[in-house]
Order: C-alpha cells, then structure tokens, then sequence
C-alpha cells in the first residue's frame, strides 16, 4: 500500500539529515505508529508522504510508493491530485490547522469540491454525514460554526472528518491526541478505530508516546535521530525492545508506581 524506500531529507541551513535512510511499509488496512522524541524525524517524513515537503529548502533522495505511484519526486499538479483525495493528513493543533474564517462545514467539504462533481447539497451531505461519523453531536449546528467556536476535542474531530471525507486510503496522523486530555484522547483513538474498521483506511499514526501508540497500532516504528531504530509488532516491542533507544523510551512512560520520582 504505502512503501518507503531509503528516504533522505536535509535542509539546507542544517548540516544534520532530517531523515537519514528511512524504510518501511504500511499494508492495506493497517494502522502503523511511528515514535521517537521532537527532532528525531517523524514529522518531515509524513510531509514527504503528504507532498507538503518544501523542495527548494532542502535535498532529498529515495522513494515514496502509494499502490505502486512514485510520490517524492512527483511533479506539484499530480500531487494535488492526490492529496486529499488519496491521503489525509491530521495535524497536531487543529485551531491552527483550520482556517479561521470558514465555517467548519465548508472546510470538512473542501476536499469534494475539489476532487468530486458532487453539486452543492450532495457536498453538505457527505460533510454531515462524516460529522456524524465522527461522533459530534448538533452536527447542522457545527456545520455552520468557526472553529473558535468548538472545544479542542470537537474541532480535532472535524478535521478528522475534514481529512476522512472523501475516503482516503492513507490518513496520516500527526500527533492528533498530544493537546488533548486523557478522556477526549482515549476518544479520539475509539474513533480512529472505528474509522480504520469501517472503510478500511491504512494510517500512519505519528507520536512521541508509546502509551498511544500502544492502544491504536498494530506495529511500530522507533525512530531516533532520522533513522528507524526498530520496528516489529507492537507487542513484540513492548515486550522485548532490542534497541537501547527503544527501551529508554518504554522506561519513561509514567506509571502509577513511579508517580513522584524524577
């Protein structure tokens, strides 16, 4: 489905690679996580997938295959093509990420406008229909409101449903749940679920907690300062992480029993 082969990024005003050889595959269906602390790559590796990667700021070298089509080097107009249509992307902030002035009703049908020939009201009806998929309540209420008029869970879910609308086959994920708290998250990883149960969409879900991670994906990526450290089965990792790297990172989720020390 998704498949990278020996990904290199540098920016140009870093002497460090971003991404330093970077390969792994996401089969049709899977949700695939991908951690490792802030810098250490994951985010300028889902952009390279996405297409939002700023070329002329940086070297890059490597493959990018969605069902077999080349997307790193691929030229702007087939990527525009793509994005949206074919893959979804869900940011971090979701206030910043929505455009303040459009109602969210509009921005969650952005993508049929442009990808589709639904007319107007078909447009409105599939925009409810993936607010409701995504469990807001009032959902012609939300349709017309701004972003700064919903929660932080609410309007995390509209851009889940803004990057779901048209069915995508890979969602990618960047540390969709970080701002939120722990009972709106365990919600928001209930829904991805159900999402990826219902039309089968593969995700890459990217996070620095493991604790995540753990509860959504099938297997993972650890990833440490541009590379992939290791990668196996979710349980294989928790249970028997080969890399020191991996096992710092398991050491440092906070349970009940540390609770107090450093």
């Amino acid at each position: 489905m998704l498949e990278i082969q020996n990904l290199h990024v540098r920016f140009h005003n870093r002497q460090r690679e971003a991404v330093a050889g970077v390969s792994f595959k996401i089969e049709d269906g899977e949700i695939m996580g991908l951690v490792g602390e802030s810098g250490s790559g994951k985010t300028v590796t889902a952009m390279s997938v996405a297409g939002l990667l700023p070329r002329k700021q940086c070297d890059y070298s490597g493959e990018i295959l969605l069902d077999g089509q080349e997307l790193l080097h691929a030229d702007r107009k087939v990527l525009r093509q793509i994005q949206g249509k074919d893959i979804g992307v869900v940011f971090q902030e979701p206030m910043n990420a929505m455009d303040p002035l459009m109602r969210v009703g509009k921005q969650v049908e952005e993508c049929l406008k442009i990808h589709t020939d639904m007319n107007a009201a078909e447009r409105k009806a599939r925009a409810i229909e993936a607010l409701k998929a995504v469990e807001l309540r009032n959902v012609e209420e939300v349709y017309n409101k701004y972003p700064h008029e919903l929660s932080g869970g609410m309007c995390q879910r509209a851009m889940i449903a803004a990057a779901a609308v048209s069915r995508p086959k890979l969602l990618l994920l960047d540390e969709p749940t970080t701002a939120l708290d722990i009972t709106i998250q365990s919600q928001i990883l209930e829904l991805l679920k159900e999402l990826n149960k219902k039309y089968g969409m593969s995700m890459l879900f990217i996070s620095h907690d493991l604790n995540v991670v753990r509860k959504l994906c099938r297997r993972v990526a650890v990833m440490q300062k541009g590379q992939i450290v290791e990668t196996g089965s979710t349980d294989e990792i928790f249970r028997n992480p080969q890399h020191e790297y991996t096992k710092k990172l398991i050491a440092a989720i906070p349970t009940r029993e540390g609770r107090g020390r450093e």
